[in-house]
C-alpha cells in the first residue's frame, strides 16, 4: 500500500510549484520515512512492467469490422466513443523543429483512436473496479486531489484525466483490455502524429496559421476561466480534425508508448522507440497552459523527474506526477493480429 503523508503535508494549489507548508518534528519525520520505506518500497519501484489483469472476466467479443464504434463500461453506465483511422503512409516530424527530425515517411496500418481524451469517468471506474483488478494492477488512492482545483466537480467525468504516469496509463490499458477483450494501448508516437494530422501535411491540422487554435484547441491564449485561473476544459468542446478526433492540440499533453530519441531515418512501419530508462518518454499534442508552438502537430515533449517534484512519499510513486497537471493520455486499439 502506498501510505498518504496528507495529514502531515499542505501542498495547496497554485499555478507554480506548489510548496510544503507545515512540517512535522524531526522524530515524527523520521518515523513517516521510517513507514514511507517499509510499505512504499515495492509498490513504489522504478516503473515495473505491468503485471497480467486478474483472471475472472469474460472477455467481450472484439469489433470485427473497421468502423467507428463505441465502448460501454459498467453495464452501459460509461462509455467512449473509438474512430476508425485508416492505414497509409505520412511524412513524419518536422523541418523547422531540431527536435522533430530527420522527416521520414512513416507507414501506418489502420486502427483506432479515442475520439477524446481518456476522461475521469472512464479513469476513475478502473481506479475503483473491482473488476480484473487486484492491488498490482490498481492504483494506490492518490495521496492529493490530482485536479488541483481545476474544472467544475460536478462535471468531474467529462474532463481528461490527469498527472498520471506513463505505467499508469499503461495499466489502464491492460484492465480496458482485458474488461473489454479487444486489445487497447498507447498509441505509439508515429500513429498518434498520423492521426493528429489526419491526412495535411500542414504545421497543424486545420492548416499553418495559428491565429485559428481557438476553434480546435484549449491551449495558454484561451483556456483562462471567469476566475482567472487557466485550466483545462471537459473534452469535445472544441471541432474535430478532418479525422473526427477531438483535442490532438491543446487541452492536455498526451503519453504515447516510445521513449524519447532522435528519430531514426526513414522510411519505416511505424516505428516504436522502446523505452530504455524511466525518463525522458513522449508525450504529445500540448496542453492547456502551452503557446502555440507546442500545439503543432510534429511537436513532442519529453517527459522529466521534475514532473514528480513535490510528490511527499519516499520512494516516488508509480502512479502519479504530482506536478504534470496538463499531462493526460488517449487510447488506441488494435485490429485483431496487429501487436504492440
Amino acid at each position: 500500500m502506498e501510505p498518504s503523508v496528507a495529514g502531515w503535508f499542505a501542498l495547496p494549489r497554485s499555478r507554480g510549484f506548489r510548496s510544503v507548508e507545515t512540517m512535522p518534528s524531526p522524530r515524527l519525520l523520521a518515523a513517516l520515512v521510517f513507514v514511507c520505506v517499509v510499505l512504499g518500497c515495492r509498490a513504489n519501484r522504478a516503473d515495473p512492467t505491468p503485471a497480467p489483469a486478474a483472471t475472472g472476466v469474460p472477455p467481450a467479443q472484439p469489433v470485427k469490422s473497421h468502423a467507428n464504434y463505441t465502448e460501454k463500461l459498467d453495464g452501459g453506465r460509461v462509455s467512449f466513443d473509438m474512430v476508425a483511422i485508416p492505414g497509409g503512409e505520412f511524412v513524419m516530424g518536422s523541418a523547422e523543429l531540431p527536435a522533430e527530425g530527420p522527416l521520414r515517411k512513416v507507414k501506418i496500418r489502420p486502427f483506432w483512436i479515442g475520439k477524446c481524451e481518456v476522461t475521469w469517468g472512464e479513469y476513475d471506474l478502473w481506479s475503483f473496479s473491482k473488476q480484473g483488478v487486484d492491488g498490482v494492477t490498481r492504483p494506490t488512492p492518490p495521496y492529493m486531489d490530482m485536479n488541483f482545483g481545476m474544472g467544475d466537480p460536478a462535471a468531474r467525468h467529462r474532463y481528461p484525466a490527469i498527472c498520471m504516469t506513463q505505467h499508469a496509463a499503461k495499466t489502464y490499458c491492460a484492465w480496458l483490455s482485458k474488461v473489454t477483450g479487444k486489445h487497447y494501448r498507447l498509441p505509439t508516437e508515429a500513429e498518434w502524429e498520423y492521426a493528429c494530422r489526419a491526412g495535411s501535411t500542414t504545421r497543424y491540422s486545420f492548416g499553418d496559421d495559428p491565429a485559428r487554435l481557438g476553434e480546435f484547441a484549449w491551449f495558454a491564449g484561451n483556456s483562462t476561466t471567469a476566475g482567472g485561473d487557466r485550466e483545462y476544459h471537459q473534452v469535445g468542446t472544441k471541432q474535430p480534425n478532418a479525422w473526427g478526433v477531438h483535442d490532438m492540440h491543446g487541452n492536455v499533453a498526451e503519453w504515447c508508448l516510445d521513449g524519447y530519441a532522435r528519430y531514426a531515418p526513414g522510411p519505416v512501419d511505424n516505428p516504436l522507440v522502446e523505452p530504455k530508462s524511466l525518463y525522458p518518454r513522449v508525450t504529445r499534442g500540448g496542453a492547456w497552459s502551452d503557446p502555440p508552438e507546442r500545439l503543432l502537430a510534429a511537436a513532442r515533449r519529453p517527459s522529466h523527474a521534475d514532473w514528480k517534484s513535490q510528490d511527499p512519499q519516499i520512494p516516488k510513486s508509480i502512479w502519479y506526477h504530482t506536478d504534470a497537471d496538463f499531462l493526460g493520455f488517449r487510447v488506441v486499439c488494435e485490429l485483431p493480429g496487429d501487436a504492440r
